[in-house]
């Protein structure tokens, strides 16, 4: 097997932790090389976009969470291998990322009242439009899982970010924002957030 390191922030969450739970689901051996937050601007010239999650695979460097993701989850058995199933895999993944960008480019604000702005903005916008189409994605196919009806890291890529929604660590974002736009994602989190080795990997890190 392929010697696999991946790089990324020092902090459980984020675009880099789809990639560490689907390695850690599938039993897939990896170095988990967590960056301080207080290091980055000293690394972050050497990263090939000057930006994380990296993967190196034998010593190639692969770059951008959703290749990333796609890479993992197929030694994971957590991608499908039929064509219609894959594209709804990364139909739901970079919707995902389509918002989670928006969100991430109000980091840089300074000014407190423009950034409650934005994210408020956001809020009443974006973020409210991609939940209502995830959940009805997710009902229309079945209820349970995104694609396969089998648990791929499509799953996990919503779950990571509905429980940092939910979680309140981002200003100016209500916490409740996902349980009263979208239920069924709620539920679904919650049935991720029990499945036993997404629980053994929170109780080991």
């Amino acid at each position: 097997m392929s010697r696999l390191k991946l790089s990324y922030f020092d902090f459980n969450g984020g675009r880099g932790e789809v990639a560490r739970l689907a390695m850690s689901l599938g039993g897939v051996p990896f170095e988990d090389h967590r960056i301080p937050v207080a290091d980055w601007p000293s690394v972050r010239n050497r990263t090939p976009f000057h930006a994380v999650p990296l993967l190196e695979v034998d010593g190639e460097v692969i770059t951008q969470s959703n290749a990333i993701n796609r890479f993992v989850g197929k030694l994971a058995n957590l991608y499908p291998d039929d064509p219609l199933q894959a594209a709804r895999c990364d139909e739901v993944m970079d919707a995902v990322e389509d918002v989670v960008t928006r969100v991430v480019a109000t980091f840089g604000i300074e000014d407190e009242s423009e950034k409650r702005a934005a994210r408020e903005t956001l809020v009443e916008g974006p973020m409210r439009l991609y939940l209502e189409k995830l959940q009805e994605m997710l009902v229309a196919r079945g209820g349970s899982y995104f694609a396969d009806d089998r648990l791929t890291v499509a799953d996990l890529k919503v779950y990571v970010w509905i429980r940092s929604l939910r979680s309140g660590i981002l200003d100016h974002v209500p916490p409740d924002l996902t349980d009263r736009v979208a239920p069924r994602l709620v539920e679904h989190c919650d049935r991720l957030s029990g499945h036993p080795g997404i629980v053994a990997y929170y109780d080991t890190h």
